[in-house]
């Protein structure tokens, strides 16, 4: 077995013996990285052989030093990055830099892709890694570095660099007015992308849908162009485009993965153009993808509660929100508030003990809602009276009166009304009149609360009519 283990790597050096052209480096470096990512036993062999007959090639020499910090053996790959970097090679000096960025040392790196400029000025890559690692420190100076290379290199895409340091940085502003300036045709296909995102994320749809439109001019394949423009139109409620563009990110885009952020907004444009069926179903598949956290997993379920509740179809979306409010790590009080109100919907779509049962439910939860947040107070109040005023249609047991009237005293110590608070104020005061009125026939308490009506509604009618009973 030892003599075959020599014999191969006996024949192996004797290739590498071989005369040297730009050809057979390549083949070498394609096998010594292939060799480092598999890890065969006699790695440390194949490595020595290739470094003893290339160690005047600094070409091979980084090349065996990335091919270790692709597997995260930075030691060695320090090792070989120094071996090149005695023959002044600028290669050397972007791999060490390298090798100190992945080790947090973001000033050590910056020197070292400093250097690397100092020995190919012309390269546009070590001007870029420079600004990448000082844009943590100062964006606006890792920028100024770049201006450098504009010197250098007249011909490339300068501004759109300073526009991906923007960007990365979320300086979503300097990223737009720095890729403004840039030729788009000159753009690479992820500055393209980035210039449409800082768009997105700004919320200026129209414009990150111009910019991922000119993309698909050149690239009508490319899934990220596809998915902006699929987003945008979805944001911009054209729905019918949004899942024509839907449909080209799904079908016919090169190398697409999905996310469950894909399927939510299949789900959302499906919903807009009334197709709710098929809205639940993106929803649902939704669900299945990988989440990388809870709360948006649960934003998805509230989704599709909303899609159920969209259709009528209560019990789906009360069943989808309860579970959206049990994993939702922090609900507040309109989260909370949304749960009594399908119960409140579902009462009006059935009769009977269910329409009782729903209406019961619903005012349980209101008066939970109001013990839980006690700013909700009025909120909640309003709504149990409604509700009750539902259970007890007729008023003959008078269910929803302490609920106005505690309305009422919640609203007295208020200085201003504005037009929501008048509105829930007639209510209470209607109510009473015709409680007053009709089930109590006490009519000087019906002109009371007919009086204090016209107090914010001079013109009503009932009020009117109330005051002139004899």
């Amino acid at each position: 077995m030892k003599a075959i283990k020599y014999l191969f790597i006996g024949a192996m050096m004797s290739g590498f013996a071989a005369p040297a052209t730009a050809q057979d480096e390549k083949a070498v470096i394609d096998q010594i990285t292939n060799a480092i990512k598999s890890k065969p036993a006699d790695l440390d062999a194949q490595v020595k052989a290739v470094y003893k007959k290339y160690k005047k090639n600094p070409e091979v020499l980084v090349a065996i030093g990335q091919a270790y910090y692709d597997v995260k053996d930075t030691a060695k790959a320090r090792t070989y990055a120094e071996y090149a970097m005695k023959q002044k090679y600028s290669p050397a000096y972007m791999l060490m830099g390298d090798i100190k960025a992945y080790g947090d040392d973001g000033g050590g790196a910056a020197a070292f892709y400093d250097q690397a400029i100092y020995f190919d000025p012309k390269n546009p890559e070590p001007y870029y890694k420079y600004a990448s690692v000082y844009r943590k420190i100062s964006p606006t100076q890792a920028v100024a570095k770049l201006e450098d290379l504009r010197i250098q290199r007249p011909d490339i895409a300068v501004d759109a660099l300073a526009g991906r340091i923007y960007y990365t940085s979320n300086e979503f502003d300097k990223a737009i007015a720095a890729f403004s300036k840039a030729d788009k045709n000159k753009m690479e296909e992820r500055d393209i992308t980035n210039f449409a995102m800082a768009y997105y994320f700004k919320g200026e749809y129209a414009k990150s849908l111009d910019i991922a439109k000119f993309g698909l001019q050149k690239s009508p394949r490319s899934a990220a162009y596809n998915r902006l423009a699929f987003f945008n139109c979805t944001d911009l409620k054209d729905y019918d485009t949004a899942l024509a563009y839907a449909d080209a990110l799904f079908n016919k885009s090169d190398s697409a993965k999905f996310s469950y952020f894909d399927y939510t907004y299949y789900g959302n444009a499906l919903n807009g153009a009334k197709k709710h069926d098929e809205a639940i179903t993106m929803f649902k598949k939704a669900l299945e993808q990988e989440f990388d956290s809870k709360d948006k997993r649960a934003g998805v379920i509230k989704a599709l509660s909303d899609a159920y509740s969209t259709q009528e179809k209560y019990d789906e979306a009360i069943e989808f929100y309860d579970q959206y409010l049990k994993e939702y790590s922090t609900p507040t009080a309109t989260d909370h508030a949304g749960l009594p109100q399908l119960y409140y919907y579902k009462s009006a779509k059935v009769e009977g003990q269910a329409k009782t049962d729903a209406l019961k439910k619903a005012d349980q939860l209101y008066a939970e809602l109001m013990e839980k947040y006690p700013d909700a107070a009025e909120y909640a109040t309003f709504w149990r009276a409604r509700v009750n005023n539902a259970i007890d249609d007729d008023q003959k047991n008078g269910l929803a009166k302490p609920y106005y009237e505690k309305l009422i005293e919640l609203y007295s110590s208020r200085t201003e009304l504005n037009d929501s608070d008048k509105n829930r104020l007639k209510e209470c005061y209607l109510y009473l009149i015709s409680y007053y009125a009709r089930v109590s026939n006490d009519i000087p308490a019906a002109k009371n609360a007919a009086g204090k009506l016209l107090e914010i509604d001079p013109d009503n009618t009932i009020a009117k009519q109330v005051m002139e009973i004899k």
